[in-house]
């Protein structure tokens, strides 16, 4: 994505590091498209960030906000069965999305303007193979790195299953995927915006 972004924008200087620990000292944008659920303390990381960023500096992020979603609490209810339980039990847990009073009250010591909101899509899809697919692409990876080609069968058999009762197929022959995500945008205090 960084030298598609470099082809594209090639007076722009992108910076690539561990989110968890990478400083934004010098940069006037931190851009964060599905990154900080996946971060430890996200709440502080992001905090220190803009705390970081120049006067007028702004930060900007967007994160899934669908744990509580039937494709990720039914990963979590198959992964506590029997066959799957202790092999999944170190399963990686996405850090916990915060209300938006919580990215308001960690960004307003910085930042002079902060937006933050919620949207859920509404993701129209063939079926609840092609949900399963979608979900393959992150949210499942953890529950299925540990188990062994078989198992893998096994759960993702289970989770097409349990995905096709609780998305069931609408009249005109598709499935709703709906998709929560949180955006903030804020800009820190003492700039020009």
């Amino acid at each position: 994505m960084l030298a598609e972004a470099r082809a594209r924008l090639p007076r722009v200087r992108f910076l690539e590091g561990d989110a968890a620990h990478w400083r934004a000292e010098g940069a006037d944008l931190v851009f964060s498209n599905a990154v900080f659920h996946w971060v430890p303390d996200h709440l502080r990381v992001i905090a220190r960030l803009a705390g970081e960023l120049p006067p007028g500096g702004c930060l900007a992020a967007q994160m899934p906000d669908n744990e509580a979603e039937p494709t990720h609490s039914l990963m979590r209810e198959i992964a506590a069965d029997e066959r799957f339980r202790k092999k999944l039990a170190g399963a990686i847990a996405r850090e916990k999305i915060g209300s938006l009073a919580d990215y308001d009250a960690a960004l307003s010591p910085y930042c002079g303007h902060v937006d933050v909101w919620r949207t859920v899509y509404q993701h129209r899809l063939e079926n609840a193979e092609a949900i399963v697919a979608w979900v393959e692409g992150a949210g499942l990876r953890p529950f299925l790195a540990p188990l062994t080609a078989g198992e893998r069968a096994d759960f993702l058999s289970r989770y097409r299953d349990a995905i096709a009762k609780a998305y069931p197929v609408r009249p005109w022959g598709g499935v709703l995927l709906p998709f929560p995500r949180l955006f903030l945008v804020a800009q820190r205090a003492g700039g020009q915006g």
